[in-house]
């Protein structure tokens, strides 16, 4: 029997949290800087008279520590160990060496999973256009690419697929069917950072002599391969995730005696960015937890309506639909539960699968990955690199800011994908 959805009600902590987020840094940064955490807790605390004392209690304990405690010790690993490698000198500067590296860094994706690719990435793609004044852009675009759509083509680090996995899709089902739109995207995106870099680039002062490439910390790197393997080997069980969080404390504790305070202070490693994503993160856990549950509910909960759009009036599916409904709640909410529910929306059976649901696996595979980048909360590593690249004096812009960004590069890929790859 499925348990009742909470009241649409409590969907209020989220979005209160949500536009915190979105305004409190720009409007009163000095408070949000000192206050972050209080603000955090006060949205999370108004659950209990929203839910009532015992369910709010238990739902956000098994929240913080079925879900939120993996995954904070998972990306304080992979935050800790990508700031033990130091890249210098190779492709940089010049547009063409910027999107050499971003290339580089979707390539690592495939190997190490989007969230340490992304952080492997960032501190070579800035160190190596430190002299530029603009380079909200570069961050952007490694957000779009590696943190996000990196992942498309393995369950390997990657939520959502890594569900449709657990579920019996293919382990090489998304490199089979997802490669065609994947390289479409790829090319799209990167082309227009190349267009935009170059134009930025004219207005910049003359980049410094390239060096060769160097590498020190590859034990460090070593590190970020296990535990991105580490996710899939795991499991969803309990005792999965207890391992899984062993796995980061150890490669956390490897990471800090192997690697000489020198890499770090070159790749100016503080803990700070990963305090306020922790802080953050936590209050967003809690407070979307009961958003997770009215998502779980599907056609027949509070937001039946959205999921009818999936339907035409003959009950056909609309496979555009899939993508951008599996995708739009992907980049607000969470990607892992978004796909499930369309999963089961579409009635997908992996072992013996239609063409039909087959399209619409492909719909929502693509939407959960792909739509991560319009926010900072579209996926794990967004928030992290918007606070690496801050503290490293990159003014990023604000929640709305980035969206607005994000939508006007993003949105017309998004339409041209629907025609060519979902009509």
């Amino acid at each position: 029997m499925q348990p009742t959805p909470p009241p649409l009600l409590a969907a209020l902590p989220f979005l209160g949290l949500l536009l915190s987020i979105a305004i409190l840094p720009a409007a009163a940064p000095r408070f949000w800087l000192r206050r972050m955490g209080w603000v955090a807790a006060g949205w999370s605390a108004l659950l209990l008279p929203l839910l009532g004392f015992g369910v709010a209690g238990a739902m956000g304990w098994h929240t913080l520590i079925a879900d939120y405690l993996p995954f904070i010790a998972l990306l304080g690993a992979l935050y800790t160990a990508s700031g033990g490698i130091l890249l210098r000198g190779g492709p940089g500067c010049s547009p063409t060496g910027n999107t050499l590296l971003l290339a580089m860094g979707m390539v690592l994706g495939l190997v190490m999973g989007p969230t340490g690719a992304a952080m492997v990435t960032i501190q070579p793609l800035l160190r190596a256009n430190a002299h530029r004044r603009r380079k909200v852009h570069l961050v952007l675009f490694l957000i779009v690419l590696v943190a996000n759509a990196s992942g498309a083509l393995t369950p390997l680090g990657n939520p959502p697929l890594f569900v449709g996995l657990l579920r019996g899709v293919p382990f090489f089902w998304p490199l089979r069917h997802l490669l065609a739109p994947y390289l479409v995207f790829t090319v799209l995106v990167l082309g227009l950072f190349w267009l935009i870099d170059r134009r930025f680039a004219a207005a910049e002062a003359p980049a410094p002599p390239r060096e060769p490439l160097r590498v020190r910390g590859w034990g460090n790197a070593g590190l970020i391969a296990v535990l991105a393997a580490s996710t899939v080997l795991q499991g969803p069980s309990e005792m999965g995730r207890l391992i899984g969080v062993a796995v980061a404390l150890a490669a956390i504790a490897v990471s800090l005696t192997i690697t000489p305070r020198t890499v770090r202070r070159a790749n100016d490693f503080t803990w700070h960015p990963m305090i306020e994503v922790a802080i953050l993160f936590a209050g967003l856990f809690v407070t979307l937890a009961p958003v997770s549950a009215l998502l779980r509910a599907g056609p027949d909960g509070p937001l039946g309506p959205l999921f009818a759009l999936t339907t035409d009036a003959a009950g056909a599916p609309r496979i555009w639909a899939y993508f951008w409904l599996c995708g739009l709640l992907s980049a607000f909410l969470d990607n892992a539960p978004a796909y499930m529910v369309f999963f089961d929306l579409a009635g997908i059976r992996p072992d013996s699968m239609t063409a039909v649901q087959e399209a619409a696996l492909r719909a929502i595979s693509l939407g959960a990955v792909l739509f991560g980048g319009l926010t900072y909360i579209g996926n794990a590593p967004n928030l992290m690199l918007r606070a690496v690249a801050a503290h490293r004096g990159v003014r990023m812009p604000g929640f709305f800011g980035f969206l607005l960004l994000s939508a006007a590069l993003l949105l017309p890929v998004f339409v041209l994908m629907t025609v060519v790859f979902f009509t």
